[in-house]
């Protein structure tokens, strides 16, 4: 039974990540390129704005804090996911090679494959999954042992060499692309958010809206993974059928997150660490804390960039991967 006054806790930390997140939103409103105001934001969310305001909160600023959020969300949740069933710490989408299998998925879609305009938004969550479901499943192979079963330790070890590899072959499709072609990929590789049109809001939502319910029913398993082998058999959990299933439930999230947001690493490994620092190791209270500060982390990060240099910024994975990198070294060491 879940002491009440951890609840407690557990719900003041949300509402104040919630207003972290409102505040954060508000700032992101009116900064940039096209400065706009904080007196017209809401006369323009009521429709009293000018054109020029309501083409850049509606069409440019909104759209692309809403799918910031999302896909911060969807990472954290599966860092989260990952650090359960391998037991272990240092487990992230990003780092581990999940989001450069989705990426080389998407290069190839991108470059070799007739695209159409209508279906390109909708079908790139799906190409990303094939791609980083491929390379989780390889990841997986070789960091399984059939007599001591999966080793957390190997497993980011590969993880960590079959990004390398994957950085290299998006390297050698990008030598041999057109140069239209070529930005597009190299604004992926540094972490760029460049789905911010309300179509990838209808593409990664429904990921969401279905994933992150089911992570929550799914949060008692995750908690007996969590535990020894023989501890989790002994309460009759089939280990290796929950682990999969929980491995397609991260790979989708992080697979959703990356088609619009890039190559982002780190939120999932940095937001679930904060929210047990908060709120404890206990999966029912630190997942929904870990969300919102992976969502959070991913805002502000994006806020911070694209105003620090005119007129492109840094891209938010760059910016992330400032404080991630040191942080990951950190945990190396202390582990």
């Amino acid at each position: 039974m879940i002491q009440p006054a951890l609840i407690k806790k557990q719900r003041l930390i949300l509402f104040a990540l919630l207003v972290l997140i409102t505040i954060t939103t508000i700032i992101g409103l009116g900064l940039g390129y096209s400065s706009l105001s904080y007196d017209r934001l809401l006369p323009t969310f009521l429709g009293q704005g000018t054109f020029k305001e309501e083409f850049v909160l509606f069409s440019v600023r909104f759209p692309r804090i809403i799918i910031t959020l999302l896909a911060g969300m969807a990472l954290a949740l599966s860092g989260a996911i990952l650090q359960g069933i391998t037991r272990n710490d240092l487990a992230d989408p990003g780092i581990i090679g999940i989001n450069s299998g989705a990426g080389v998925a998407i290069a190839v879609f991108f470059l070799f494959f007739p695209i159409e305009a209508g279906s390109f938004v909708y079908l790139l969550p799906l190409v990303a999954f094939i791609g980083a479901l491929i390379t989780a499943c390889l990841i997986y192979v070789f960091s399984y042992n059939r007599h001591t079963g999966l080793q957390p330790v190997r497993l980011v070890l590969i993880g960590v060499g079959f990004s390398m590899a994957l950085s290299g072959i998006m390297i050698v499709l990008i030598s041999s692309a057109e140069r239209s072609k070529v930005d597009f990929i190299a604004k992926w590789l540094a972490g760029n958010i460049w789905g911010t049109d309300w179509p990838f809001i209808w593409a990664i939502l429904p990921w969401l809206a279905i994933l992150i319910p089911f992570t929550l029913y799914k949060a008692n398993r995750l908690n007996i993974l969590g535990l020894s082998e023989p501890v989790a058999i002994g309460v009759g959990v089939s280990i290796e059928k929950e682990r999969i299933v929980l491995l397609l439930t991260a790979v989708a999230l992080a697979a959703s997150a990356v088609s619009v947001t890039g190559g982002i690493a780190f939120i999932g490994l940095m937001a679930p660490h904060i929210a047990k620092a908060l709120v404890g190791p206990r999966n029912q209270l630190f997942i929904p804390v870990a969300i919102l500060i992976g969502g959070w982390l991913l805002l502000l990060a994006d806020t911070i960039g694209r105003n620090v240099v005119d007129p492109d910024g840094i891209p938010a994975g760059i910016m992330v991967s400032l404080i991630g990198a040191p942080y990951f070294m950190y945990l190396l060491f202390k582990k």
